[in-house]
């Protein structure tokens, strides 16, 4: 059975450029599309945060933010029934990420918190990926590579085509003039090849090698579908024909 584990940020605040909290955490969206996806795969699924602390859906995303009233209710439905799943996750720092056929970091404004400044973490990625195995980061969950370019004298994310939430995605939000920075400048600092969609809002996946990337929320069903996909794909494939 496939393995997957799911890193979601344990923060309930972003800090804002002026020092004050802003209401943060995971993406509704961002982490019950591709759950969904990957259990109705069969896939084994497993939670982690930083510290094994609890995950906090941000409740934005469970309102307007988050699309149109079905849709919203749909993941509130999810929320609620997951809740034991997200108020008791692995500690991330203790695992083993080779043991997971795929670690998919979720986005919201929880990881710009937490996995950007987390150096245990970002060297457990950094490893993941020199050593060529899967990994997926949606929207600002793609934060997490900060600290993991840090972890080596060459970034294994240095000249990666990558996708996340755009600085023009950005500026459409209601307090992005508070932004203590934008992802897309610190991704492009880092030395990824960084793309996005023409339109805002509009799914992107980007794959290459083993990172697969989601531009923003409405990507994270589509990027699980590709994973769906591929790591099927790989299972399936004669022996020496696989990559």
């Amino acid at each position: 059975m496939t393995s997957v584990l799911m890193v979601l940020s344990a923060a309930r605040q972003l800090t804002l450029s002026d020092g004050s909290g802003h209401p943060a955490g995971v993406w509704a969206e961002e982490f019950i599309s591709p759950h969904e996806v990957f259990t109705d795969a069969g896939w084994e699924v497993a939670l982690a945060t930083p510290g094994g602390a609890p995950a906090v859906i941000d409740e934005a995303s469970l309102g307007k933010a988050g699309g149109l009233f079905p849709r919203t209710q749909g993941f509130f439905d999810a929320v609620e029934r997951l809740s034991p799943l997200l108020r008791a996750p692995e500690n991330l720092h203790a695992l083993n990420l080779a043991a997971y056929d795929l670690v998919f970091y979720a986005g919201g404004y929880g990881p710009m918190e937490d996995l950007a400044r987390d150096a245990t973490a970002g060297a457990m990625l950094a490893d993941r990926v020199a050593s060529g195995r899967v990994v997926a980061l949606s929207c600002h969950g793609a934060a997490a590579i900060l600290p993991a370019a840090e972890a080596m004298d060459i970034s294994p994310f240095r000249g990666r085509v990558m996708t996340a939430f755009s600085n023009s995605e950005e500026r459409l939000t209601r307090f992005a003039h508070s932004m203590p920075w934008m992802l897309e400048d610190r991704l492009r600092a880092v030395g990824v090849d960084y793309r996005r969609a023409i339109l805002p809002f509009r799914p992107h996946v980007v794959v290459d090698r083993n990172v697969y990337s989601g531009q923003n929320p409405q990507s994270s069903g589509h990027l699980a579908r590709r994973l769906v996909a591929d790591l099927g794909a790989r299972r399936t494939a004669p022996v020496g024909t696989r990559r």
